[in-house]
């Protein structure tokens, strides 16, 4: 169906026979009309990448789906089918026209990401609330809109309530807005939409602050050290720890938890400012090396612009002349020496491009020792700061150690008079089970520590050879085009050369 589709809609006659022989690629597809076709269920359009119009109204549709390909549309028919919820649009992010007119949707929803929406249709359909058109405001460039044959059309309040909550409409159901009506509209409705900025700015002001605080921990993401900016770390070993609550209460555990606490922080705090001052130089190490590699290409280019044009130079007209001498003898050798002149042409041209590659390549080279260097350093001080963190974790183990036998030596002895929760108080039966509750404990937090030190150069390392494989894939992808140009150019004047050697034969 999309195939005759494209082809009733495409160019006709000799042009049209042409590309139904060699076959339309989908992807020159900017236009389909789909209307009165019966469709149920939208389905296989990821195809046309480059749709901006289409048309799929006036058939049984009942859910909108399989649209997330289409990233260009920009008009989009929907109008006259059996959709019952406004949703599958989120990807369109161009479109400006949208028709669900004649459908059966009772709520205006999910449109958040159509920020260029211009003119929007939802007539005839189940529409009730007048609030929910209140959702319309986010669109600050809808101008046009058509709610006629809607519930909602026949409240007394319906063109006032309109006019004053979407400020910038033009047309609302085919008529212009006229001026008097927004004025009344204003002073009807001034106090309610005062309250509304009032509460449209708290929330975009908070969105704002979200976004900035989202973007921020990208930033600690990419140093690898997100979270690391505070206690996260540190609660998050006691997180899963059951015994550390329960060992908590034992005598002299709140000071000696809060100096630990205070420790550990600062070792995170440390690590975090030092992370993000090593991505800073491996973001700059990264800039500068495609700054020499671009300046290194762009120098090889011009050296064989420079080649090329000294060659056309010399050759201009050279053809025309040999066509038109009457010596074939002198003909065939000015053709014997431009063919000479071609192969010189592209030893030349391969040369250089055996020279750059050569250039770049060092580039290249020094570019990974540094970057090798960079990620050895920062891993190394990475473990360095770890092992400082397990440091403090041994040491209050051993605090901790010491004062849970302290305490139970005292309830053996009956010295112990503090009160301790019953399940506490289960742990001192003997030796044993407080030992083990106390390195149960210990185990979970070196484990956590372990785990970001994994974590942080895991990450590392993997970036340090993914930028390292994207470099070299980038320079053979530009050899092997650059090389192919060559041929293509030197190819085009052997063409023109045997083309002249044969008009010779046949003179």
């Amino acid at each position: 169906m999309l195939q005759k589709a494209v082809e009733e809609q495409g160019p006709q006659e000799e042009l049209g026979q042409l590309a139904k022989r060699e076959g339309i690629d989908y992807k020159d597809v900017t236009e389909l009309q789909l209307d009165f076709r019966n469709i149920l269920k939208i389905d296989n359009l990821w195809q046309f990448v480059n749709l901006t119009k289409l048309q799929l109204d006036n058939n049984i549709i009942e859910k909108i789906e399989a649209l997330d390909s289409l990233v260009h549309l920009i008009w989009l028919d929907l109008s006259f089918n059996n959709i019952e919820v406004i949703e599958g649009l989120e990807a369109l992010v161009k479109l400006q026209d949208l028709s669900l007119y004649n459908n059966r949707i009772s709520k205006i929803e999910n449109l958040d990401t159509l920020q260029e929406l211009q003119v929007f249709s939802i007539g005839n359909n189940n529409l009730t609330a007048l609030e929910n058109v209140v959702y319309l405001r986010q669109f600050k460039n809808l101008r046009t809109l058509n709610l006629t044959g809607n519930p909602v059309c026949e409240n007394e309040q319906y063109s006032m309530f309109i006019a004053a909550h979407l400020p910038d409409l033009v047309y609302l159901d085919f008529r212009l807005v006229d001026e008097n009506t927004r004025e009344l509209a204003d002073i009807k409705y001034q106090y309610v939409i005062d309250e509304l900025k009032q509460g449209e700015a708290q929330a975009l002001a908070k969105l704002v602050e979200e976004q900035a605080k989202q973007k921020e921990l990208e930033h600690h993401k990419a140093a690898y050290v997100e979270y690391l900016n505070g206690p996260f770390l540190f609660e998050s070993m006691y997180a899963e720890d059951t015994e550390a609550a329960k060992l908590a209460y034992l005598p002299g555990m709140a000071d000696l938890l809060e100096t630990y606490k205070s420790k550990f922080v600062l070792i995170c705090e440390n690590l975090f400012a030092y992370g993000l001052k090593e991505h800073e130089k491996r973001e700059a190490e990264v800039s500068t090396f495609y700054e020499c590699l671009q300046e290194a290409i762009q120098d090889s280019q011009q050296q064989s612009t420079k080649i090329i044009l000294d060659f056309e130079n010399d050759s201009q007209g050279l053809l025309d002349v040999i066509q038109n001498l009457s010596n074939f003898e002198i003909a065939d050798s000015k053709l014997v020496k431009y063919n000479e002149d071609i192969s010189q042409l592209s030893d030349m041209l391969m040369t250089l491009e055996m020279q750059t590659v050569d250039q770049l390549e060092e580039i290249i080279k020094d570019f990974e020792r540094n970057i090798a260097d960079q990620v050895s350093t920062f891993i190394e001080n990475v473990q360095g700061m770890m092992a400082q963190c397990r440091d403090l974790e041994n040491h209050h183990h051993e605090k901790l150690l010491e004062i849970a036998i302290t305490t139970l030596e005292k309830i053996v002895k009956s010295e112990f008079d503090e009160e301790m929760p019953d399940d506490v108080r289960l742990l001192f039966v003997d030796k044993d089970t407080i030992v083990n509750a106390v390195n149960a404990s210990h185990d979970i937090h070196l484990l956590k520590i372990d785990n970001r030190e994994d974590d942080i150069i895991t990450k590392a390392n993997s970036w340090s050879s993914s930028v390292i494989e994207e470099v070299h894939k980038n320079e053979l992808s530009r050899n092997r085009n650059r090389v192919r140009e060559i041929n293509q150019y030197i190819d085009h004047l052997q063409e023109e050369l045997d083309n002249m050697e044969s008009l010779e034969q046949m003179e």
